[in-house]
C-alpha cells in the first residue's frame, strides 16, 4: 500500500502524541514536529506509512534517550488483559463455534494500538472486549477457517502488546506443530516484542520469532533472515493491525489473511471496509 497525502497531517498529529505520551519537555515536542515535516516533505509516496513510522520513533527514540518509551505502558496493558483473559476463555470455549468467536475477540483486541488511539484507557479497552462478540464483523470466517485447516505451514504475525493476550484465544485454534509466531524485532510504539510475548504467556502454546525489525508493519528487506525463511516458507499467513496490511497488502503469491479493525479513512478507502468495522481481509494478490 503507498501513502496517501491524507497520511501527512495524521504523521504529524502521531508524532506530536507520542513525544506527549514519552516526555513533558516542550523543547521535544517541537522538534519531533519540525523533523517529521522534514521528512514528509522528503518521503518517497510509494512507500507504505509504517516507513514514516519507523522514521518518527527512531527519532523521538533519539531525543529522549529511551529505549523502549512505551515500555510501562505495554506490560500495563499486557496484566490488563491477562487479568480479563479467563472470562473471555470460558466464553470462547461454551460457544458453539469457538473458532469464530476467537477470531472475533483476536481482532477486537486490536483496539489496543497507541498509534490512532494515544487516549485509550484501561476500562476503554476492557469496555471494547466485552462488546466484541456482537460487534459485527466483515469477511469470512469460515474461509480463513479453511485455509487454517488446509495449511501445513502458518505464520501468525502479531501487532500490539496487550492485544498479543487476546490473540492466544485463536492461536489455540491452530495445531502447534504448524504455527509460528512473529513479532517485532525491536521497541516501536507499543507492538508487542518478544518480552511482551512472554508476558503474554505466548512462548508456552507457539514457537515465537521475533522479525528483527523496528518497523511497525513488514518490510521484508528490514526484516531478520530467520523471518524471512518463516514468511517464504509458510503457506498461510496471518496477520493482525493495519500496519501489517499496509506493509503486507497486494504482496503477489502469498496468501495472507489480514484481522483488523480499520481506524481511518486512509485504511476504508483501500480496503473497501468502513471505519471502525472489523475484518477479516484475504490479499487480493495472493493466490
Amino acid at each position: 500500500m503507498e501513502t496517501y497525502l491524507d497520511c501527512i497531517p495524521c504523521f504529524v498529529n502521531q508524532a506530536l502524541a507520542a513525544a506527549r505520551h514519552v516526555t513533558g519537555e516542550e523543547s521535544v515536542h517541537q522538534q519531533i514536529t519540525r523533523d517529521i515535516l522534514r521528512y514528509a516533505a522528503e518521503m518517497d509516496l510509494r512507500q507504505p506509512p509504517p516507513v514514516m513510522g519507523q522514521l518518527i520513533h527512531r527519532r523521538l527514540r533519539e531525543l529522549v534517550g529511551i529505549k523502549d518509551p512505551y515500555r510501562e505502558s505495554k506490560s500495563r496493558f499486557n496484566r490488563l488483559a491477562l487479568d480479563i483473559l479467563p472470562e473471555f476463555a470460558a466464553n470462547v470455549e461454551e460457544a458453539d463455534d469457538s473458532f469464530e468467536l476467537a477470531v472475533r475477540y483476536a481482532i477486537a483486541g486490536n483496539v489496543i494500538d497507541f498509534g490512532p488511539n494515544s487516549d485509550l484507557t484501561e476500562d476503554m479497552a476492557r469496555e471494547f472486549m466485552r462488546d466484541a462478540a456482537d460487534f459485527p464483523l466483515s469477511g469470512s470466517v469460515r474461509e480463513l477457517q479453511l485455509a487454517v485447516e488446509s495449511s501445513d505451514s502458518i505464520l501468525y504475525i502479531a501487532d500490539n502488546a496487550g492485544e498479543i493476550v487476546f490473540d492466544r484465544l485463536l492461536v489455540r485454534k491452530i495445531p502447534r506443530s504448524k504455527l509460528t509466531v512473529a513479532v517485532r524485532g525491536m521497541p516501536i510504539i507499543n507492538d508487542a516484542t518478544l518480552k511482551d510475548a512472554v508476558e503474554a504467556g505466548m512462548d508456552k502454546i507457539a514457537n515465537v520469532i521475533d522479525n528483527g525489525s523496528d518497523v511497525p508493519g513488514i518490510i521484508l528487506s528490514e526484516c531478520s533472515d530467520e523471518f524471512k525463511i518463516h514468511f517464504q516458507h509458510a503457506d498461510l499467513v496471518i496477520a493482525k493491525g493495519q500496519g501489517n496490511y499496509e506493509t503486507l497488502s497486494g504482496m503477489p503469491g502469498k496468501r495472507i489473511f489480514f484481522l483488523f479493525k480499520v481506524k481511518c479513512r486512509v485504511i476504508a478507502h483501500n480496503s473497501g471496509f468502513p471505519e471502525g468495522s472489523h475484518v477479516i481481509a484475504k490479499n487480493k494478490s495472493g493466490e
